[in-house]
């Protein structure tokens, strides 16, 4: 069952200023790990997938129906990929417990794709408990 969907875009551009103007800002909205995909792809790259994150913990945020705040931040959601490439999102277990949500049955379905000048994420969240057999 969906309990949640969210869904954000971003000017690649922006996120691209903000990394030339100040490296450490990107510390602010991506993991250890995430900006470590970072290295060695060029500039433009970077900021495709910088921005491709920073859109989809929007998302995320809003899925969950918290937003960025006081419950969650940036840093409490990582974005990184599987083997085949796809982004995989995961929550930090104390944001589950302020929302009272069981991390074992939660998937979290998200995309993100990018033109020239944009990037867009969507996030779905499913409660996957109703598909559990009784014993």
């Amino acid at each position: 069952m969906i309990i949640g969907t969210g869904v954000d875009i971003v000017e690649i551009e922006r996120i691209a200023t903000l990394i030339k103007r100040q490296e450490r800002a990107i510390k602010h909205f991506l993991t250890t790990d995430e900006q470590q995909l970072l290295h060695g792809k060029s500039e433009t790259r970077q900021a495709e997938m910088a921005a491709g994150r920073f859109a989809a913990k929007e998302a995320g945020a809003k899925a969950l129906g918290t937003g960025i705040g006081a419950v969650l931040s940036f840093l409490d959601m990582e974005i990184l990929p599987n083997h085949l490439g796809k982004p995989v999102m995961t929550i930090k277990h104390e944001v589950y417990s302020k929302l009272d949500l069981d991390p074992a049955r939660i998937h979290i379905h998200v995309s993100i794709s990018h033109s020239k000048t944009h990037a867009i994420a969507q996030v779905i969240l499913e409660d996957r408990s109703m598909f559990e057999q009784p014993r």
